[in-house]
């Protein structure tokens, strides 16, 4: 746990008792200062108050005396309605910020990479990571992926914190210091926390605010809101900027040609490997994820040798187009972290013959952007409150049946795949949110995981 000992005798709300909140009050507390928390659901509440905390008065919220209120990045904070206690605390000029925040002020020698975008994020912060390990680094890896940030070790001078942030977060990070940000991609996502895709934009555009020198800024092509980002970091001057494309070539960048790894950042370009030979890097939007990890890697003086065998050993991660299992000619596939069209869409475009099973709760108001990849899809199976909506987009273009729960959906588009003489893919990649059936996204992966395993002894299981 990384102690937050600049708090020391100070008094500190927590607001919201998940996992990074919790961790929050824990280095709060064991750094000496005099923690008050609040969760809007009671039982959480007073689940944490059995463990010796002091319950901060959420209904008639005070700020005198209260030095910071650190803020858990899933509770909103100002959009859709703004939450009562942030604004009190507005109100009492006292901040908020979260638990990478605490992160950021507690290790200052150490250096950090940050990456963010709407899809990409976790398999990018991992492969640096990755990279970073195989080049004998001295790293930890948070943030919005896996281990809060103050239960990460303390590393100080010569480690590298990678962090992975939400739009989120990055609302609430007022010492953010990144010596490397990383932008995967912009797509509208999260737009009702963010006041719309305006506010979305800007949250995303924080990761380059208040960077340490070199303020290397490694910033994707190959969308429009990125390009244009890319441009104005590029024009003010300030920024080392890399530019990175997964479908095209750059000058003075790293970019992908037809599954080619191109480093151009030196005057004549090299080409690094073949990513097609990269097992877990399948699809163009995985071929940008391996750009900008290199670009990352190159930055603080990582060999080429090392990138390219870090990339080939890279394990990839669950609910990320993970192979569960192999049956017959038959590849069960969990892309559950795809809980939007356009993730759905690049896992759609790296197979064929698609048993695709889909829906959730909605985040986007079509799926119509899907049609160029329609002809892929053999047969759609239909889940949760999307379900209905969907078929108004298939009809006439791709066969479908709605089912009650994911487990049958599974088990309808497992015996329709392996029915089917040719090689057939069974892809869970619901475009949805998972919230209407389950508690999060790994839960839903977990559900089909453990569904398929059970119906099919596998030739071949990835764990």
């Amino acid at each position: 746990m990384i102690p937050t000992r600049h708090y020391a005798g100070e008094r500190v709300v927590v607001m919201g008792l998940g996992k990074s909140g919790l961790s929050a009050a824990e280095s709060l507390r064991a750094s000496g200062a005099d923690v008050r928390v609040w969760d809007d659901h009671p039982a959480q509440l007073a689940k944490v108050i059995t463990n010796g905390f002091t319950a901060f008065d959420g209904t008639r919220p005070d700020f005198s005396g209260i030095r910071a209120l650190v803020w858990s990045p899933g509770v909103p904070h100002t959009f859709p309605k703004p939450h009562p206690i942030a604004e009190r605390a507005r109100a009492a000029n006292v901040s908020l910020s979260c638990d990478v925040d605490l992160l950021l002020e507690s290790q200052p020698n150490a250096e950090v990479v940050g990456i963010t975008g709407t899809n990409g994020k976790s398999t990018t912060t991992e492969l640096i990571a990755n990279l970073f390990r195989c080049a004998g680094r001295k790293v930890a890896v948070g943030g919005n992926l896996g281990t809060p940030a103050l239960h990460l070790e303390p590393l100080g001078l010569g480690g590298t914190y990678v962090l992975e942030l939400s739009s989120y977060q990055l609302e609430l990070v007022p010492h953010l210091s990144c010596a490397t940000a990383v932008l995967l991609n912009i797509s509208p996502d999260h737009l009702d926390r963010h006041g719309g895709m305006e506010g979305y934009i800007a949250a995303k555009r924080r990761i380059f605010e208040s960077q340490r020198s070199p303020r290397t800024a490694i910033i994707s092509i190959d969308d429009d809101i990125s390009a244009t980002l890319c441009t104005e970091l590029i024009a003010d001057g300030v920024h080392n900027v890399i530019p990175i494309s997964g479908r095209q070539s750059i000058s003075g960048g790293v970019y992908v040609e037809k599954g080619l790894l191109i480093d151009s950042t030196s005057s004549q370009p090299i080409t690094l490997m073949d990513l097609k030979t990269a097992p877990t890097l399948s699809g163009i939007h995985n071929w940008q994820n391996a750009a900008a990890a290199t670009a990352v890697a190159l930055s603080h003086g990582i060999t080429t040798d090392v990138i390219v065998s870090g990339i080939c050993k890279f394990p990839g991660l669950k609910h990320r187009q993970e192979l569960v299992a192999t049956v017959g000619n038959t590849v069960f596939i969990n892309d559950s972290k795809a809980t939007n069209v356009v993730a759905a869409e690049k896992a759609l475009l790296c197979y064929e013959n698609i048993y695709w099973i889909a829906g959730g709760r909605a985040k986007d108001s079509s799926i119509d952007s899907l049609n160029p990849v329609f002809p892929r899809i053999r047969q759609a199976f239909l889940v949760g409150e999307s379900a209905a909506k969907f078929t108004d987009h298939l009809e006439d273009h791709v066969p479908y049946t709605l089912y009650e729960d994911l487990k049958a959906a599974v088990k309808a588009a497992g015996q329709a795949a392996l029915s089917d003489k040719n090689p057939a893919t069974v892809l869970l990649s619901p475009a949805c949110a998972s919230f209407d059936m389950f508690e999060n996204f790994e839960k839903r992966g977990d559900c089909f995981r453990n569904e398929v395993l059970s119906l099919w002894p596998p030739e071949k299981v990835q764990s």
